[in-house]
């Protein structure tokens, strides 16, 4: 699979002449995005030389010349980053691996008990949801409802019906969660449980299929996120992602509420509902 032909495909036929401030002298065009020759000009190279990189020829190539078209596709930081992680990876060789099971220390575990009005939970770059505060784990009851350990965000948003009530911008949440599982791709694109989520998701979800064909890529850090809780209603909840840096891949997601707001209410009334049961 050629992905930084796939993804470069992706990127040019996004980016309008307009927008990528080149002058058009008429004549009809038969795609809305920039053709293969256009990139060439914008990143000063030949069209052939361009054409071999997206047929993922890439031995050889230079970050100068990665970066000049990434400023060619005006691609964000992210989409770069991205980028320059598909380079790397089709330069190596491919070593099918299944990756080691992510484990949550005592003392990060015991920092997400000492939150008591904030739902938090860890997962790793794979969505795989790894531990959780006791709000975290009756925030997101729905996900962590199945036999499956660990419990995993992509296979509950796609493949979990509950997840389109749960989430009120389920679309959204969609996007973000295949965008972010792209990024990762593009990382690690020899980790086996990887590949074997993204099989998964593609057999059983159309919309994940969807998403997943457009390349695009999402590293979401902080913002607000509107839920609809069976137990409680709806809530409107601000997040907050920290890496954790002794555990490289581990992200901490902090969910929390408004002083007084009426979500902040629903999260009282959700740790009291949960205060007696074994939630995890």
């Amino acid at each position: 699979m050629n992905e930084v032909g796939e993804f470069l495909t992706s990127r040019r036929a996004r980016l309008s002449p307009a927008e990528a401030g080149l002058k058009l002298y008429g004549g009809r065009r038969r795609v809305s995005g920039l053709r293969r020759e256009e990139v060439a000009v914008l990143a000063s190279m030949s069209v052939d030389y361009y054409t071999q990189l997206e047929r993922g020829n890439v031995r050889g190539v230079s970050d100068d010349v990665v970066e000049a078209v990434a400023r060619a596709l005006r691609l964000d930081d992210v989409e770069r980053g991205h980028l320059f992680a598909l380079v790397r990876a089709a330069k190596q060789r491919p070593v099918q691996r299944r990756a080691a099971a992510d484990r949550v220390r005592p003392g990060v575990q015991r920092v997400l008990d000492t939150m008591t009005e904030s739902a938090a939970f860890v997962r790793n770059r794979r969505l795989d949801m790894l531990a959780a505060n006791r709000l975290g784990y009756a925030l997101y009851s729905d996900a962590f409802d199945s036999a499956r350990r660990p419990a995993n965000l992509g296979r509950f948003v796609f493949l979990d019906s509950r997840s389109r009530d749960f989430y009120r911008n389920w679309d959204q949440v969609a996007d973000a969660g295949v965008g972010s599982l792209r990024a990762e791709t593009g990382r690690n694109p020899d980790d086996r449980a990887l590949t074997d989520l993204i099989d998964e998701l593609s057999l059983g979800s159309e919309d994940f299929r969807d998403r997943w064909a457009a390349h695009d890529v999402v590293e979401y850090r902080s913002g607000t996120q509107p839920f609809r809780h069976p137990l409680v209603g709806d809530l409107l909840l601000s997040y907050e992602a920290f890496d954790v840096a002794a555990d490289p891949g581990q992200t901490i997601i902090v969910y929390s509420a408004e002083a007084g707001s009426a979500s902040q209410a629903g999260l009282d009334r959700l740790a009291a509902c949960t205060a007696s049961q074994d939630v995890r």
